[in-house]
């Protein structure tokens, strides 16, 4: 695994464990830490020995969202940071073959919460909680954090929430559908690597394939996704995974899974 400045990546076994690392800064994202985890994400995306992986922040915070201090002077262009530098890293999670699980600790704020949401599963700390920061600071939500806020707790809630900049705590979410756990935040990587660990023993194209299923039926009609499952049930169904399931089974015996 590469050695970066703000990000790091350990391995454990089939599951990675990638760290925002800037815990003196809450983990505001900078240059470097846009730079760091565009290369991490790109990095265990590509290595077929890791099934699933796990995001978290290093420190107090998950994300305390953009470094404010970057946004001084008339030559800042937002737009090209969020299009060129932001976009093509949620996309890489959000379109990635493997299962990404958000470990959030503390504040998930700002683009921070776009980072937690994006994940396939998010699991919080007890003393965790999203917040949508902009309304305080005279902006917007960015990062796609409508989209997931929208989708998820309805638009209704989501405005309510961006309007007021309500803290969202963890048993708050995992209620609107916003978390899937809660445990102990001296628990929350230990938790979250146990559950990535027992996800990682399950048929690789199985899951990456449900993934895809799901992020399409966000936006397909039931017609579309009946046909888009059949297309992927038809690659599930020949592959080497899917023999080796059904001999397992007959076999009363654990799949060893391939991936292929």
């Amino acid at each position: 695994m590469s050695t970066l400045e703000t990000v790091t990546i350990e391995r454990h076994d089939q599951v990675a464990l990638v760290s925002l690392n800037r815990p003196d800064s809450l983990n505001a994202f900078s240059a470097e830490l846009r730079r760091d985890l565009a290369a991490a994400v790109s990095e265990v995306n590509a290595d077929e020995g890791i099934r699933v992986v796990v995001l978290t922040g290093i420190g107090r915070a998950f994300s305390a969202g953009a470094d404010l201090m970057e946004v001084q002077g008339d030559d800042f262009d937002v737009r090209s940071q969020l299009n060129n530098e932001y976009k093509p890293v949620l996309m890489a999670i959000s379109e990635s073959s493997k299962p990404w699980i958000s470990a959030v600790n503390g504040a998930a704020a700002g683009i921070g919460s776009a980072f937690a949401m994006v994940c396939d599963l998010t699991v919080m700390a007890d003393d965790a909680f999203i917040y949508q920061a902009f309304a305080a600071i005279g902006l917007v939500p960015d990062g796609g954090a409508t989209w997931h806020l929208a989708r998820t707790i309805g638009r209704k809630r989501a405005f309510e929430l961006i309007a007021t900049g309500e803290k969202l705590r963890a048993e708050k979410c995992q209620a609107l559908g916003l978390c899937n756990r809660v445990v102990p935040a001296a628990e929350l990587v230990p938790a979250t690597l146990a559950w990535a660990q027992e996800l990682a023993g399950k048929a690789p194209l199985a899951l990456r394939y449900a993934k895809q299923a799901l992020n399409q039926a966000m936006e397909a009609d039931v017609a579309e996704i009946i046909s888009a499952e059949a297309d992927l049930q038809h690659l599930c169904i020949n592959s080497a995974d899917a023999t080796e399931g059904v001999t397992a089974f007959v076999e009363k015996r654990a799949p060893v899974w391939q991936g292929k």
